[in-house]
């Protein structure tokens, strides 16, 4: 039973269904340069510094134009919102097929990078159409449109070879299109605007809608997000790349086995928002951390020789023994599916708070998140980049990560326990009250 009035199961599935599938569209779309971006490097001969901006640029416009995409669906609806943006980075897909130059190419993909805001779009629209008990649930399943991500690393490298990548890019462009305007014809305004004309009460004001800003836990919640998402947008973005360089493997390959890692960093998002809304969130994010501290701990390790001083054979010249280690293939990718799959997890739990804490405000508040963790995607591959041209160690990559990981949960830990004893606990321990603001 649905507790919004007026308001019947079929309308909460039309909602989710549609804002899921232009979502994996708008994903695959955001992340088209992790795949022909290989190519582009090779054409105009880039550094890992230069590719790692030029897959980390669309990520940037993304990523900051969340937060008035956010306000702005929350006073105009989704309804409009998602179908406009759509078309407008459509445009710039479109124009990428022209370029020649990598300045151009880094502009283009500011533009192609509003294929990223979809994101708060969507969470804005879907909330509006559940209730509290289901929309950890809800926004799981539409945040497992991020899977656009692994359609683009499975089907690209096959459009590239068998198109070129200036014909990939054209085909994206219209698929854009096409789902913009069957988004439009199908989907219904969410109820809470509905009621709002019917009632001619005005949607809130942005500055009104942008007070929560000034609570901590909003920033906690980024900072969170900043690892599980702008690290999925990273490594998704990274790992054709990493998989061609460090294993030399064709791009076809690359693009697979980096699909496998996104595939469930995508799928399970649905399994953490449900698993959120029995368990609390705050299980959720200690679930994520700890076991992606261990998988990263294991993929920092690069790879080694060793030569090892033994005992001198009876003629007395020197016993060398020699041993190597480093991780096989099948290894790190089974290693990447495990973080994907965590990564989903924490993700979901992230955005199980923000309705619940925040209700008459998400796409302030969630468009701030996910400005904080798209920053990540962002920052992320730049850095990479960087390191990998000054230490020419491609595990270094993930040292950083670890890093992160690791001062992520000990800040965590201790807000935590820190509000415990204040009384003031974030999330509650008992299972069912985890998600309730105090």
């Amino acid at each position: 039973m649905h507790n919004i009035e007026g308001v019947t199961p079929r309308d909460q599935y039309r909602a989710l269904g549609l804002s899921t599938l232009a979502f994996t569209v708008c994903f695959a779309v955001w992340t088209i340069f992790s795949i022909i971006g290989v190519q582009i490097k090779e054409d105009l001969g880039l550094s890992e510094t230069q590719f790692g901006l030029l897959v980390a640029t669309p990520v940037l416009t993304g990523s900051l134009s969340r937060i008035f995409l956010g306000i702005w669906t929350d006073q105009i609806g989704g309804r409009i919102m998602l179908p406009l943006q759509m078309l407008i980075t459509a445009i710039s897909v479109w124009l990428l097929a022209s370029v020649q130059t990598y300045v151009v190419f880094l502009l283009v993909a500011l533009g192609l990078g509003l294929a990223g805001g979809s994101f708060i779009i969507g969470v804005a629209y879907v909330s509006r159409w559940f209730e509290a008990k289901r929309q950890g649930t809800a926004l799981g399943i539409f945040g497992a449109g991020n899977v656009g991500a692994a359609v683009t690393n499975f089907a690209a490298p096959f459009l590239l070879i068998a198109v070129g990548w200036e014909n990939t890019a054209r085909i994206y462009a219209v698929v854009l299109v096409a789902m913009a305007i069957i988004f439009y014809i199908f989907a219904k305004e969410d109820p809470v605007l509905v009621e709002q004309r019917k009632t001619g009460v005005k949607p809130v004001s942005a500055a009104k809608q942008l007070e929560p800003l000034k609570d901590i836990r909003v920033w906690r919640f980024a900072t969170y997000y900043f690892f599980v998402f702008g690290g999925f947008v990273a490594f998704a973005s990274f790992l054709p790349n990493y998989y061609v360089g460090a294993y030399g493997v064709p791009l076809v390959a690359a693009g697979v086995f980096a699909g496998m890692y996104s595939l469930p960093g995508s799928i399970f998002r649905a399994l953490g928002g449900w698993m959120s809304d029995v368990w609390g969130a705050r299980f959720v994010m200690y679930l994520t951390f700890g076991i992606s501290l261990i998988v990263l701990f294991v993929m920092s390790y690069p790879d080694t020789s060793y030569v090892v001083q033994g005992i001198p054979y009876p003629d007395g010249t020197e016993r060398l023994i020699e041993f190597s280690f480093g991780i096989p293939l099948y290894g790190f990718v089974s290693l990447t599916v495990i973080l994907g799959f965590v990564m989903s997890l924490g993700k979901a739990a992230v955005f199980k708070h923000i309705p619940v804490y925040f209700p008459n405000n998400v796409g302030a508040v969630g468009g701030l998140v996910g400005m904080i963790g798209g920053l990540g995607g962002f920052i992320l591959p730049i850095s990479f980049g960087i390191l990998l041209d000054l230490t020419h160690v491609w595990s270094v990559v993930f040292m950083l990560m670890f890093a992160i990981v690791a001062l992520s949960t000990i800040w965590m830990h201790v807000a935590i326990n820190k509000m415990d004893r204040e009384r003031h606990p974030e999330l509650a321990t008992n299972t069912h009250l985890s998600d309730v603001p105090h």
